[in-house]
């Protein structure tokens, strides 16, 4: 059926969710007015008017309320729309002479639209007298002594229906409550014994639709007197103020939607009565009357039933929270369990998993995850880490609330369907934009009663060029056997992760405070060893400058006194000298890189190999090296680093040369979101043994008789490439040549993201 809507481009949502707040049609019971304010001239009216007032349009969109009605009801009305809320004026009591002598009158309710105008809706009243406020009190009263005996919810929706068919009359009361995904079932219901019951059946979302759901949050209480009366049109359609459809959201009189009419036609309805139940600010569910007649209740009646709802509703929640009340105690100490031990634990991930009692029974869930950093820590029976991955980027990509639950996770994200037997429900709550806490719980198969096939819930048809839908003409028992779809999440449970994810964040932004601090700590000694590290070295270079040279001035002055031992003891005196220089250059070298590194910039690569070949150029000529290259990118990076990271490697490969002349390639690829380089020789070759050791200050793989050096190249060239957030690494064999590999991410930091990323890893629990 959806692939033939779709062939003939219908809008099913549009459909399903019409404007019906300015649909421009109210019941023919009562009267409209709109007034603009302050004078009352009206605006627009109801089409009714001319046969109830006896005034034609023309002549009463020229006049205002007062030519209407006598001075001493505008005194009093206009002082009235003076006050704070309207609810202090409403109902009033307005008498209108028609033409002739005979009055009319009417129970008038005010109120005022999401355009401010002041809309006068006119119904008729049955008694010129409102009810008395003790018979309200006593209606209350009764019932609230009834409810006094009732020990559980069932019996307590029961009374509810009972006391409101009793006050209204109506042939059938049900109580009809929503469930989380938007349909809904009737809990309780009183009818005439000869009526079929609709007590415990399930009906789809459709039924009352999201538009509907809005109004009935809106508008708590809703009368329909007969359903087969004609709608009045107001005139004119567009109001002349804001040249919009009126917005009729808030009131009483707005016409009811043609689907929904025949929806009630379909059950037999001659009138409803509807009555909202309120919790925290949601629609929780109705009160439904329906008579198979045409049934008229008068405004004071419908109010003494709103308030007689509102009454008893309110016992009913406080049942519900009375029930769950040991739960949300257990999970309180849950709750508080799991902070203490996140809070001892130097990684709050191991709080959460690592002790008893431990995530998953915040929830009553079979399994979770914590997804944190792009790491997983999984905890009893969840999808694999791949799957729950695939998830968390679903719910980044989807999801934007600060929890998401759902009881048939398969019907929302398809590739659940290969872990519905652990994952058909699932509750989530974001730590930040990339890292979730998951919770899971398995498919639990169950029989649901219908009232009519939910997927039979409404015909589109189509007639002259128009399209509507049409509801479903049947409601008899229809059961369903319910898949991929797990226990619901009850509010506790959603409320307690709730509350662990603002734990979990306060807990995460303090070890980041910590964690900040150590890090300028750190910076602080590391710049004091830096400093310390470059004075003693520029300072040492003077006093072996003087060694070197007072031991060859003794060479030279005293050399026809020397034996050949002397001789060799100077010159290994000098070469001891020499090496010490070098190795101060070189210790020199390595404390700058991170003083180099303070900022990044465009650097193309090409440009930065070149100078490291024209360094090497003698070394290059004189064994006959061979360098080739890829074409190379532009890089973020710091240039003297780069050319000296070059420098280096293609050093080391000819140093470290085998009897064929060196041939050296520098390649460069790129990945997702680095450029990967690499530097191929065809030289000794490194034991895989060694791979690592070898990027380790000082450390040799060879005797300086074998291969001169201090053992400081390849650590110099580890922390340039750790300065610019990327890995270096080495794969060889003996005898096979070496190909060092290293990265640089697309992009650059500077000094302090770098700083960023180390405390980050720290929260990850990488110390």
């Amino acid at each position: 059926m959806v692939k033939e809507l779709e062939l003939q481009n219908i809008n099913l949502t549009s459909l399903k969710e019409p404007p019906i707040h300015v649909i421009g049609q109210i019941q023919p019971y009562g009267v409209l007015l709109v007034l603009e304010e302050p004078e009352l001239k009206i605006l627009q009216f109801s089409s009714n008017t001319s046969s109830v007032f006896g005034i034609s349009p023309e002549e009463l969109l020229q006049k205002k309320l007062e030519d209407l009605l006598d001075p001493f009801q505008i005194e009093r009305i206009k002082a009235g729309l003076l006050e704070e809320s309207l609810d202090f004026v409403n109902p009033v009591k307005i008498w209108l002479r028609r033409k002739g002598d005979d009055y009319v009158v009417f129970d008038g309710v005010f109120h005022r639209n999401s355009d401010n105008l002041l809309i006068l809706e006119l119904e008729p009243a049955i008694s010129q007298e409102n009810i008395p406020f003790l018979s309200i009190y006593h209606l209350a009263r009764a019932s609230i002594n009834r409810l006094e005996e009732t020990g559980n919810t069932r019996d307590l929706c029961q009374i509810i229906v009972q006391e409101v068919r009793k006050v209204t009359g109506f042939d059938r009361v049900m109580l009809y409550k929503f469930d989380n995904d938007g349909h809904g079932s009737v809990l309780a219901e009183e009818k005439l014994e000869n009526m079929e019951s609709y007590l415990g059946l399930h009906y789809p979302e459709s039924d009352i639709p999201k538009p509907a759901r809005k109004l009935f949050s809106s508008n708590w209480i809703r009368i329909i007197p007969d359903t087969h009366s004609q709608p009045v049109a107001i005139f004119p359609a567009v109001n002349p103020l804001t040249q919009r459809p009126l917005d009729l959201t808030n009131s009483i009189l707005r016409s009811p939607y043609s689907c929904h009419m025949e929806y009630l036609h379909n059950m037999g309805v001659g009138a409803s009565l509807t009555i909202s139940l309120i919790k925290e600010g949601k629609l929780w569910g109705l009160i439904a009357c329906h008579h198979q007649t045409p049934k008229y209740v008068s405004y004071e009646l419908r109010k003494a039933c709103e308030f007689l709802g509102r009454v008893i509703f309110s016992e009913l929640s406080a049942r519900e929270e009375t029930e769950d009340y040991d739960y949300r105690m257990q999970l309180t100490y849950v709750q508080s369990a799991l902070v203490e031990y996140m809070s001892q634990e130097e990684n709050f991930i191991d709080g959460l998993v690592k002790h008893q009692p431990n995530l998953l029974d915040l929830t009553s869930a079979q399994g979770a995850a914590i997804c944190f950093g792009g790491n997983y820590t999984l905890i009893g029976q969840t999808p694999s880490e791949e799957e729950v991955n695939l998830l968390v980027q679903w719910l980044k990509s989807t999801v934007d609330e600060e929890v998401f639950y759902t009881d048939s996770l398969p019907r929302l994200y398809p590739d659940a369907h290969n872990f519905k037997n652990v994952a058909s429900g699932l509750l989530a709550i974001p730590i930040s934009k990339r890292n979730y806490v998951l919770w899971f719980r398995p498919e639990v198969i169950q029989t649901v009663n219908w009232g009519g096939d939910p997927n039979k819930a409404f015909e589109v048809k189509q007639s002259n060029g128009s399209t509507r839908l049409c509801p479903r003409k049947s409601f008899e028992l229809w059961k369903e056997t319910v898949r991929l779809t797990s226990l619901p999440w009850r509010y506790v449970e959603i409320k307690a992760a709730l509350e662990l994810r603002k734990a979990i964040v306060n807990i995460v932004l303090r070890q980041a405070d910590e964690l900040a601090q150590l890090a300028h700590d750190l910076e602080l000694s590391n710049s004091e060893l830096k400093k310390f590290a470059y004075v003693a070295s520029h300072d040492l270079q003077e006093p072996l400058n003087q060694v070197a040279n007072y031991v060859q001035l003794l060479e030279m002055r005293y050399n026809d006194f020397l034996d050949e031992d002397a001789k060799e003891f100077i010159t290994f005196a000098v070469e001891g000298v020499s090496l010490m220089q070098t190795l101060i250059d070189d210790v020199l070298a390595y404390s700058k890189v991170d003083m180099q590194a303070v900022e990044f910039e465009l650097t193309e690569v090409d440009t930065a190999l070149e100078r490291a070949l024209a360094n090497l150029r003698k070394r290059i000529s004189e064994t006959g090296a061979v360098i080739t290259h890829d074409p190379l990118p532009t890089v973020m990076a710091d240039a003297t680093q780069l050319m000296q990271l070059f420098q280096n490697l293609i050093g080391n490969a000819i140093k470290f040369r085998s009897d064929k002349a060196p041939e050296i390639h520098v390649g460069a690829s790129r990945l997702e979101d680095e450029w990967l380089f690499s530097v191929k020789d065809n030289g000794i070759g490194i034991d895989p043994q060694f791979s690592d050791r070898i990027f380790i200050i000082f450390q040799r793989l060879h005797t300086r008789d074998e291969y001169a050096g201090t053992g400081m190249g390849l650590a110099i060239c580890k922390k340039i490439i750790e300065c610019h957030r990327g890995r270096i690494w080495v794969e060889s064999q003996l005898g096979e040549g070496a190909t060092f590999y290293f990265t640089i991410p697309v992009g650059g930091r500077d000094r302090e993201r770098r700083n960023g990323r180390k405390a980050q890893n720290n929260i990850f629990g990488r110390r």
